[in-house]
């Protein structure tokens, strides 16, 4: 048996982990986001597969697979659905503005008299018209810079829909193998770690689908009221969106200014512009109180944290990391403060955990793909040791 290494030994190869992985991490530093994104979808399906398997007692495998089959067709098959109407709605949005813009330069072509003041504004529409040609008709030079851009995103889109993939099916074998990397003694301290973050991150989903629910079940409601044709749809699609801090409350306010702008409201005797204006006016009010007052109440109460430190962060998120990390920011801080009370109670010698009056984990509640090992790295072990 080989003697065992010094302290000083350890330090230096535990420093010598540590520096490869700071090495490792760095250069492939382009593959956390996809990574993250693929995570991310595992955790918004992996509630799916829990309750085929926990409650229609579906073979894990056989429910992983179901759900991610699933929801990759629907992903591809909703667009390449979609994509045809929506090109039409684009042609038509594209003459109804130039025609917008035909009356508007019809109207600034005379100088305003405002008393002894003359304000000229002919010269706007034609410089928005250039602006808006040069957008739309892209320059030869950068046909191979949206080729090559377009190639790396589609293979970003593979790494996303692989390791998705794995992680739904295997999650079980990447639970246990990280909790297994913990000495045999701190294992069961790991576990109930694991647990206490994973409360956290479903916590925080059942806020989303309740903010979902709230901005979906308003929105169609003033879409409703003014008269907006499709109203129960494009709150639907509100509140889908809203998923995705900014960007997603931006795509479905266009959306709906632009139905506005083609269809106009089904009682309201306004012209289509000014109904787009409002519909967009009302909404910019509406997500507005989503951003400031409601998410905050609904995340914080959500992961046990004030909703005044929840607005902070994202806002935070937002200007320095993207959408990305503003999505991600709220169950990564608040899985960051269950890490750090571990960490000082043990530091203080106290127990690892609360005591159990504190908080209540019953074992019999718990579904048993989180209490014991998953079944296909029982299966492997006991092969190995037939062998």
């Amino acid at each position: 048996m080989s003697k065992p290494w010094s302290p000083a030994a350890r330090y230096i190869a535990l420093g010598l982990i540590i520096v490869v992985l700071v090495a490792v991490g760095v250069a492939i530093r382009e593959m956390f986001a996809p990574m993250i994104i693929a995570g991310l979808v595992a955790y918004l399906l992996y509630p799916v597969v829990e309750f085929l398997h926990v409650r229609l007692h579906m073979n894990h495998k056989v429910a992983s697979r179901l759900v991610y089959f699933v929801s990759l067709a629907l992903f591809f098959a909703v667009p390449g659905t979609l994509l045809p109407v929506l090109s039409r709605e684009v042609q038509t949005v594209a003459r109804d503005l130039m025609t917008t813009l035909d009356h508007a330069e019809t109207l600034l072509s005379s100088p305003i008299e405002l008393g002894q003041f003359i304000i000229h504004l002919e010269g706007i529409v034609p410089n928005l018209r250039e602006s808006l040609s040069g957008f739309m008709t892209p320059l030869p030079e950068d046909a191979w810079r949206l080729i090559e851009s377009t190639s790396k995103g589609a293979l970003w889109v593979l790494v996303i829909v692989v390791s998705a993939y794995y992680f739904i099916t295997d999650w079980g074998r990447i639970r246990d193998w990280i909790i297994n990397l913990a000495p045999e003694d701190h294992r069961l301290d790991m576990r109930r770690l694991y647990l206490e973050i994973k409360e956290v991150w479903m916590g925080f989903l059942r806020g989303q689908l309740t903010l979902m629910s709230i901005v979906a079940v308003v929105f169609s409601l003033i879409w409703s009221i003014i008269g907006l044709p499709g109203a129960l749809l494009l709150g639907l699609l509100g509140g889908i969106f809203s998923l995705v801090p900014d960007v997603g409350p931006f795509a479905a306010a266009f959306l709906a200014t632009i139905v506005a702008l083609l269809e106009g409201s089904t009682w309201i005797p306004w012209d289509n512009f000014w109904f787009a204006l409002l519909v967009f006016g009302s909404y910019v009010v509406l997500i507005n109180l989503k951003n400031i007052w409601l998410r905050p109440r609904i995340y914080g109460h959500s992961v046990h944290m004030h909703e005044g430190l929840v607005f902070v962060i994202i806002i935070a998120a937002v200007v320095f990391t993207g959408v990305l990390g503003a999505f991600v920011i709220v169950p990564a801080l608040a899985s960051a403060g269950v890490v750090f009370s571990y960490l000082r109670r043990r530091i203080l010698g106290l127990a690892p955990f609360p005591p159990m009056e504190e908080r209540v984990i019953k074992v019999g509640s718990l579904p048993k793909t989180d209490l014991e090992p998953d079944d296909s790295v029982k299966n492997d072990c006991e092969g190995e040791e037939l062998e």
